[in-house]
């Protein structure tokens, strides 16, 4: 399976890692090529993110390896995107 996109849930301790702490973990999964991490919350003992990795090749298991080896924590995987290509999703309005 060539995973190409994985959108995850991840939270750290305000006196955790810092934004730039994890983003440098996950450049150093094999298979990045890009990633997003956009703050959602801040409350008074955690920062809340959303990832999105971008990649060939993708091992979720070493990428939630080294998010949580940089001190955060992932809640859950909300998307992958598989194959030779990325679709896009549109999500309808009601």
């Amino acid at each position: 399976m060539n995973l190409r996109r994985v959108r995850l849930d991840v939270d750290w301790a305000i006196g955790g890692p810092n934004i730039a702490m994890v983003a440098t973990a996950i450049d150093d999964v094999e298979g990045v090529e890009a990633a997003n991490i956009t703050i959602t919350e801040i409350d008074l003992e955690t920062v809340g993110t959303d990832i999105v990795v971008e990649g060939n090749g993708l091992d979720l298991e070493a990428l939630t390896s080294a998010i949580e080896h940089a001190g955060a924590v992932v809640h859950s995987v909300d998307e992958v995107a598989i194959g030779d290509r990325i679709v896009d999703f549109a999500p309808r309005r009601r």
